[in-house]
């Protein structure tokens, strides 16, 4: 009876033990999976290779390439746009597919892959229990492009919301969503304001091509638009339209300010961090305060290579060379000092940074 009793409590006690070492070692939180706590570079893939992610420890120790694959032994397909997120899983768009592919963000094992009601899906934001998802719809159709709803419970498409031609980038706040419309293989200017309790739609005209949007720390939607370059039938050019930076109010649906580009200059990759906005354009990498009146005369830096991706965090630029034909590059640059400080080869067709 002794030894049942002190065999109970021994195994009592080891049950307790592992438990808090599991759960809190020392104060320490126990590790969610292999990908937490690092950098996700998704790049798009070409003929040369499938749509890949690569993993970068945030100490640069480690780097791991095709992430997916290695955990799944499965491809994720061409062309892998944009990835969302929530606290759990990770959401991977991949437009020639037709699919979004499900995983736990921090072990990426596959939860559900989504193919069904799905047309060129381009970008996706989540809000609550339901994933809105960009759609161009036929490219060779301007007129069926829509937002797909998604039930993240159980993984299908309840609905569908049309939209205008070419949605692109797409955020969600206060129940409400925002769309970019660049326009797929034409071209747009407009930017969607789609109320979720009814799912109207209104539309915010801005200069040609808008990309990339946020919410600044006003409140106020800012959005880039790429302006584009305009060609003769025989494909000469002979002219651009401007680009700009729009500072929309999303009360009044209204343009308050509106920095304008000069002929033949076409922004791209707009980020924010700590309430300063960069953008590139030609190569380099502009700041300027997000509620700034004027845009910036003079570069920050100078990216190395071909500018395909950017991204803002602890005081570092993160750009992306790609190469559709091999590996890419990711290289960071220290904001103070202006120097790269990290080279690291990433997926093929590197074009977006995201922080893990």
């Amino acid at each position: 009876m002794r030894i049942s009793k002190f065999l109970t409590k021994l195994f009592i006690l080891s049950v307790l033990f592992l438990t808090a070492c599991t759960s809190d070692d020392d104060g320490v939180a126990a590790s969610k999976g292999n990908f937490e706590n690092g950098i996700l570079v998704s790049g798009e893939g070409s003929g040369a290779g499938t749509g890949s992610i690569s993993f970068i420890s945030d100490d640069f120790e480690t780097v791991n390439q095709l992430i997916y694959k290695g955990v799944n032994t499965a491809e994720l397909g061409t062309f892998l746009q944009s990835l969302a997120f929530d606290a759990q899983r990770a959401f991977i768009v991949v437009d020639n597919a037709n699919s979004v592919t499900v995983v736990d963000r921090f072990t990426f094992e596959s939860e559900a892959v989504i193919t069904t009601d799905l047309i060129t899906p381009r970008y996706m934001a989540v809000a609550a229990d339901k994933g809105y998802v960009t759609n161009w719809g036929s490219t060779s159709d301007d007129a069926d492009d829509f937002i797909a709803v998604i039930d993240l419970n159980s993984y299908t498409v309840e609905s569908t919301i049309p939209v205008g031609n070419g949605p692109e980038q797409i955020i969600a706040k206060d129940g409400k969503l925002y769309v970019s419309h660049k326009g797929a293989f034409t071209t747009n200017n407009i930017i969607s304001v789609i109320d979720l309790v009814d799912n109207s739609v209104e539309e915010i005209t801005v200069k040609d091509n808008p990309d990339e949007l946020f919410f600044n720390s006003n409140g106020d939607l800012v959005v880039l638009s790429q302006g584009r370059t305009l060609f003769d039938a025989d494909f000469n050019v002979i002219g651009d339209t401007l680009g700009s930076i729009s500072i929309i109010n999303v009360n009044s649906l209204s343009i308050d300010t509106e920095l304008v580009f000069a002929e033949g200059e076409h922004p791209s990759l707009m980020v924010l961090d700590n309430n300063k906005i960069y953008y590139g354009l030609s190569g380099e990498i502009y700041e300027m305060d997000e509620n700034s009146t004027t845009l910036p005369s003079t570069p920050v830096l100078t990216a190395e290579g071909f500018l395909y991706g950017m991204e803002v965090e602890n005081n570092n630029i993160y750009t992306l060379n790609a190469s559709f034909s091999d590996l890419s590059t990711l290289n960071v640059y220290d904001l103070n000092s202006k120097e790269k400080v990290q080279t690291i080869p990433v997926a093929l067709g590197a074009s977006k940074v995201y922080f893990n």
